[in-house]
């Protein structure tokens, strides 16, 4: 019988004792988790669903001119945001008279101009004055995300073609403003 040497016998035991070094009892693999979020822009709401601006009669009724004293409280969007860079933007129709629609008499006009603000959203409130041809203040960019509140608000009424004509009698003079949030390009 042979008899292998006491360091060899000690090595081939510790080799069969233990397991292999070299392996491992554990893998790993690792998945990506990716999703998006799109541009979006939310005009939000009236507060008090109230979404007329009602001035009353228009005139001084002892000189049938335009009331130099017209104001009407401004009204509040509340709940607007965008997600991404966005532009505000107003765009107003002089008030005009809905039921006499011929060309008024010499003296007279049927037209009312203001000049209508959104304030809140950008440093420099989107303006639109329904007298000019060009409204270049009209749209407001903001280079950033945002949520806030949007005042809108009119003043400098003016008749339309001069505060010296009077305006035509009329039960309905109606303009409109229109606030449009978007995401910019």
């Amino acid at each position: 019988m042979i008899k292998a040497a006491p360091l060899f016998a000690g090595l081939v035991a510790a080799a069969i004792a233990a397991p292999a070094a070299a392996q491992s009892t554990s893998d790993t693999s690792e998945f990506a988790v990716i999703g998006n979020v799109p541009a979006l822009c939310s005009g939000g709401t009236i507060s008090g669903a109230n979404a007329t601006f009602d001035l009353g009669v228009l005139v001084d009724t002892s000189t049938g001119l335009l009331r130099t004293d017209l104001a009407t409280p401004s009204k509040v969007i509340t709940g607007s945001f965008c997600s991404a860079r966005s532009t505000i933007n107003v765009d107003a129709d002089a008030m005009a008279a809905q039921n006499f629609t011929a060309t008024p008499p010499a003296g007279f006009s049927r037209s009312v101009n203001y000049v209508a603000t959104a304030s809140g959203w950008t440093v420099t409130p989107a303006s639109y004055d329904t007298a000019q041809a060009v409204n270049s203040a009209a749209t407001q960019s903001r280079d950033t995300a945002f949520t806030g509140d949007i005042t809108v608000a009119l003043s400098n009424f003016a008749t339309g073609g001069g505060n010296a004509l009077r305006l035509v009698a009329d039960t309905n003079y109606l303009g409109t403003v229109t606030v449009t949030l978007a995401a910019a390009e």
